[in-house]
């Protein structure tokens, strides 16, 4: 397959500060980050460069931009898995479909975001139906990652870390927990998004109990809504 069909094209560009993430989450990205700024100084030492790193936990609460963020931080191309096309059916292929994009990540000393890492790394022998190919996929991306240069950074995540084989988890240097934000944090995200909006098209009211990016569709909405409200009643006055 062509590797141009194995990755999604995301361009949109996101900086760390504007990532919500709990003190001791951010304390470790940042010094990922600082690590790969410094890799020639750390190498010269003989010290290792922690290049992997899995996060884990709820849907919509920041993985995804956390992966963006981190390579616009360190200026590294990033390449995201597309999914619904590495995984095939033909015995041996989804192997060599994830071949293809780690030797991409490698030739462009990249940023490589596994999303839904558990739909690769399930646990060998959790599929009765497919144990011998999931045992060669999973085999395969253990051999990637531990060849893994440094200098390529692996970021995956997942909702269900409970069914990722143990082997797989023990790869990365570093484990993230994201969780559903408090109230005080969705606060704190609102009155960030909503600092670019005139007040009056502010909500009236406040919901909680959702992920970041349930917080941000569902705000988004209801600010569109209020402009589309003003402007109807600004042409009936007209």
């Amino acid at each position: 397959m062509n590797i141009q069909d194995l990755i999604i094209k995301d361009k949109e560009q996101v900086f760390l500060q504007d990532v919500f993430l709990k003190e001791g989450n951010r304390q470790q990205i940042e010094q990922l980050i600082k690590e790969h700024l410094y890799i020639d100084e750390l190498r010269k030492l003989g010290l290792p460069v922690s290049n992997k790193m899995l996060l884990f936990g709820h849907s919509g609460c920041g993985k995804t931009t956390t992966a963006k963020a981190i390579s616009n931080s360190l200026g590294k191309p990033l390449i995201i898995l597309n999914l619904s096309n590495i995984v095939n059916s033909k015995i041996g292929e989804t192997s060599q479909n994830v071949k293809q994009v780690f030797d991409r990540a490698v030739r462009d000393k990249a940023v490589l975001f596994l999303d839904e890492f558990d739909q690769l790394g399930k646990a060998r022998g959790a599929d009765d139906h497919d144990v011998g190919e999931m045992r060669r996929l999973v085999n395969s991306i253990i051999q990637q990652i531990d060849y893994l240069p440094e200098d390529v950074l692996l970021i995956c995540a997942t909702n269900h870390v409970d069914i990722i084989d143990s082997a797989l988890i023990r790869r990365f240097q570093i484990r993230i927990q994201y969780e559903m934000p408090t109230q005080d944090e969705l606060d704190d995200f609102y009155d960030n998004l909503l600092q670019r909006f005139p007040e009056e098209l502010h909500p009236k009211a406040r919901q909680y109990g959702l992920s970041f990016a349930e917080a941000k569709d569902n705000l988004f909405l209801i600010v569109k809504s209020n402009l589309i409200k003003k402007l109807e009643m600004k042409g009936r006055v007209l």
